[in-house]
């Protein structure tokens, strides 16, 4: 780590005033985490290094956008890693004493326990720090099935209504809510002509919401201004892609962490919950600062993109590939697209502007105000003076040097076509669909229906098993043979292959895979 960190306020006098406040919250709460807070403080730090918003924000304003991002990104890598502590507010009070839990307690209704945290939760806290549930086959890459989270969105403490939810990679975050933002603004614009021409011919005019080759079904506009969106598909009425979760509820990947860091970790940010509150009851306020969640935003978007088994022999970071492999890969590209999978997996999308900017400069994916209440701008998080970086130069890390240390090529930045767009090979389509009975739950989580999933980008496929979005799928081709409904077809046309055409496909996926260089 280079020498970037940068503490907030909450230092040695800030730890002295926490375990004072921790004593009088374990005695307001009989069956509270009992720890003497005081003895671990004076044999033990506190792990969280934080970050502070106004100085990276001050940074950009000064002009040193490179050097914000770099300590942002330092910082969020920093935060990632941290296996924090009690002192640093890790968990939460579960009930009976317990700190963390690997199985919703909606049963635990007491004062502070866990059906009465707020916000509400719907898993854990289950991991102390980041890393235990992204790190195959590297860090911020999957999960295993030992990682899986079990949720109970309901709060029912019926084990009938619990869902699981396996960890996907994290790799090519940034350019992934590009994509969603683009194609936002195309479908926003879509429906903008519509209502006008609607106005101003006096009749319903209906046309087709399509963005970046994506079809997302129709929309029609009546004289009067009001829309019609019964033919919208795979995306909500509000026409915002949302390109995170299992279920694409979430936007941006601010958002994402926000959710992840409370419910998996039990560390609740300050813009979640507000300004010195403790929402679930471990005793500890201001578990992450606003700057750490911008940290951690900016580090995640800022992480390589997935690559492939032939592009790292190419470029002798592993073993020369097998002739027999390299055909295999060629025939089962043809293959993929043969039997329809890139209808959904769509093997490339195109990033317009690939400059990625915390808070976002559309107004869809940044805070009107924090859910904690606060104004964004107010405390540092401004569209005018946004933490920026290149997806196609400005990735810290895979970086390929020759023995002198010279920077010879960025194999963690996206490619860049000759109008200078981004490539983005994420085999996806930012868009939900109905996956069949068969892959059905037992609740609708979201509201979007419970056989309705965001279609999994593909790349880093090769790297990620378990599959699907409980991880019941051991293999690839579990996971294809579970597909239904809309992707019903895809499954018979690979059914009806010749085995050497079904190997030929698993070999082209498993050519698609996560690699970090060593540093």
């Amino acid at each position: 780590m280079k020498n970037l960190l940068v503490l907030t306020s909450r230092g040695i006098a800030g730890k002295v005033a926490l375990a004072v406040f921790l004593v009088f919250a374990s005695s307001l709460t009989g069956g509270a985490i009992v720890t003497d807070p005081g003895a671990v403080g004076t044999l033990h730090p506190s792990q969280a290094v934080h970050a502070d918003q106004v100085e990276l924000v001050t940074r950009v304003q000064q002009g040193q956008s490179a050097k914000a991002f770099e300590e942002a990104f330092e910082l969020g890598d920093a935060l990632f890693a941290t296996s924090f502590n009690m002192l640093d507010g890790v968990g939460a009070y579960v009930g009976d004493g317990q700190r963390f839990t690997r199985v919703p307690r909606a049963d635990l209704t007491g004062s502070g326990e866990w059906a009465a945290h707020t916000p509400s939760r719907a898993t854990g806290p289950n991991a102390q720090a980041c890393t235990e549930c992204h790190g195959r086959p590297a860090e911020d890459g999957a999960g295993g099935f030992s990682a899986n989270v079990v949720r109970d969105p309901l709060h029912s403490a019926n084990l009938n209504s619990f869902i699981h939810r396996n960890a996907p990679h994290l790799f090519g975050m940034g350019a992934v809510q590009r994509l969603a933002e683009e194609m936002t603004e195309e479908l926003f614009a879509t429906r903008r002509t519509a209502i006008a021409r609607a106005r101003l011919s006096g009749k319903d005019i209906t046309l087709k919401l399509d963005s970046k080759g994506v079809d997302f079904g129709l929309i029609t506009a009546h004289s009067d201004g009001s829309i019609d969106t019964a033919a919208v598909k795979g995306v909500a009425e509000d026409l915002i892609v949302r390109p995170f979760q299992w279920k694409g509820s979430e936007p941006t990947i601010r958002s994402f962490n926000r959710g992840a860091s409370h419910n998996e970790l039990g560390m609740q940010a300050v813009e979640l919950v507000g300004d010195g509150v403790d929402g679930d009851g471990d005793g500890v306020a201001d578990e992450l600062t606003i700057g750490d969640i911008t940290a951690l935003a900016v580090y995640n978007a800022a992480q390589p993109r997935p690559t492939t088994r032939t592009e790292l022999a190419a470029l002798k970071l592993i073993p020369a590939l097998p002739r027999a492999e390299i055909d295999a890969i060629y025939r089962g590209g043809l293959v993929f697209q043969k039997a329809g999978c890139d209808t959904c997996h769509t093997p490339r999308l195109t990033v317009h502007n690939p400059i990625f900017r915390e808070p976002s400069r559309n107004p869809n994916y940044r805070d009107v105000s924090f859910p904690g209440g606060q104004d964004p701008a107010s405390r540092g998080v401004d569209p005018n003076f946004p933490i920026s970086f290149d997806l196609t130069r400005d990735q810290p890390e895979n970086q390929i040097r020759d023995a002198a240390g010279r920077l010879i090529f960025r194999l963690g930045a996206f490619e860049r076509d000759l109008n200078g767009r981004a490539i983005v090979r994420l085999f996806g389509d930012l868009k939900r669909h109905d996956m069949g009975p068969g892959l059905a739950e037992k609740i609708d989580e979201a509201g979007t229906g419970a056989s309705v999933f965001l279609t999994e980008n593909l790349w880093g496929v090769g790297s990620t098993a378990p599959y699907l979005h409980d991880g019941r799928a051991t293999t690839l081709t579990e996971a294809i043979l579970e597909h239904g409904g809309e992707a019903q077809a895809s499954k018979e046309a690979f059914v009806a292959l010749s085995t050497q055409d079904q190997q030929g496909l698993i070999a082209f996926l498993n050519n698609l895979v996560l690699f970090k260089v060593e540093e």
